[in-house]
């Protein structure tokens, strides 16, 4: 796929709203819907599933993109499938898990196929890890889909630095062709998900359908970056989610909490609930801390602009917990 035209990102823009605007009819029609309660962040019924458009924007670009990447896409055709089922009828962990390890398989045979041979303790150390991290990955990009705006915004700020880093970091002026196109795809079906949620009352919620599968789509692109270039630092992209979602990881385990069970202890929710700091200013804020990560590892791309900026971070997790998780505990929410 080339560097899209304007018309073409304009007749993608139109589609994608086109079928967004379906989904909430059929969204409507059979109560998919996010209701209020305790452990939410939201004090309304709100249409769930709306992050649905990311996958639409996916199956464009494949199309648009003479079916390249056959894993990749049948990776997240499986993901999102068992994500929406998940939003409609929740899903135990014992199959969800499982399926979205298949899926991230798909995604990391993909890379390998596509990207430079490697020596073979080099696939055994991807795949091993990269199964762990990657589908631990994705799991705190649903984490984090707690309140208005958060998901969209965030990820716009990844797609759009992930730009410039195609540029600079994928050498194969085929596949960086590719990627291009089908990040500036996601970025316009990211931008009608936001005009509906990135507001004081959203129309939707992205729902595990959405998260799940952005967060696939990022993940493929850096993972195609990391591995071209032998280099794991850029996960900097990730680490203001990465921070928050795994510092709340072990804050949990510490109080011998079920971790698979919704709570409202990341910081993010603490601003919105106790603090009742506004969604879309919660968001904002997460958006800008990334941009910050994002520029400086793309002025300084070594491992140590990663380790300072998640020092950095943690300790301000830190800090902020130790001043305000009480009015958590308080509100009895704990």
């Amino acid at each position: 796929m080339h560097i899209m035209s304007a018309l073409f990102l304009l007749i993608a823009f139109l589609i994608l709203l086109a079928l967004e605007l379906l989904y909430f009819q059929v969204a409507r029609r059979y109560n998919i819907v996010d209701r209020p309660s305790r452990r939410g962040s939201s004090s309304h019924v709100t249409l769930r599933g709306g992050g649905v458009v990311f996958y639409f924007g996916a199956l464009l670009a494949f199309v648009a993109g003479g079916f390249s990447y056959p894993f990749f896409f049948v990776g997240l055709t499986l993901v999102a499938t068992v994500s929406f089922i998940d939003d409609v009828h929740s899903l135990s962990p014992k199959l969800r898990l499982p399926l979205q390890f298949v899926g991230m398989m798909l995604l990391l045979v993909q890379i390998c196929v596509d990207g430079e041979p490697l020596p073979v303790w080099g696939y055994v150390l991807l795949f091993a890890v990269g199964l762990i991290v990657c589908t631990g990955a994705m799991n705190i990009f649903n984490f984090m889909d707690g309140i208005n705006g958060i998901t969209g915004g965030y990820s716009l700020v990844v797609l759009i630095f992930l730009v410039p880093a195609i540029l600079t970091g994928v050498k194969d002026l085929v596949t960086s062709a590719i990627l291009l196109g089908g990040v500036s795809i996601t970025i316009i079906a990211d931008l009608v998900f936001c005009f509906f949620n990135f507001r004081k009352k959203a129309r939707c919620f992205a729902g595990d359908v959405g998260s799940v599968s952005i967060a696939f789509i990022i993940l493929f692109v850096l993972g195609t970056i990391m591995v071209e270039n032998r280099d794991v630092s850029w996960l900097a992209f990730l680490v203001v989610y990465g921070v928050d979602g795994c510092l709340t990881i072990i804050h949990r385990i510490m109080l011998h909490e079920n971790i698979s069970l919704p709570h409202r202890k990341h910081a993010f929710q603490i601003m919105a609930n106790e603090l009742h700091i506004p969604h879309v200013v919660v968001s904002l804020i997460y958006m800008a801390l990334q941009s910050v990560c994002c520029i400086l590892y793309l002025m300084y791309p070594r491992y140590i602009t990663l380790f300072a900026e998640i020092i950095i971070l943690s300790l301000a997790y830190v800090l902020f917990m130790k001043k305000y998780y009480h009015l958590h505990v308080e509100s009895g929410n704990a």
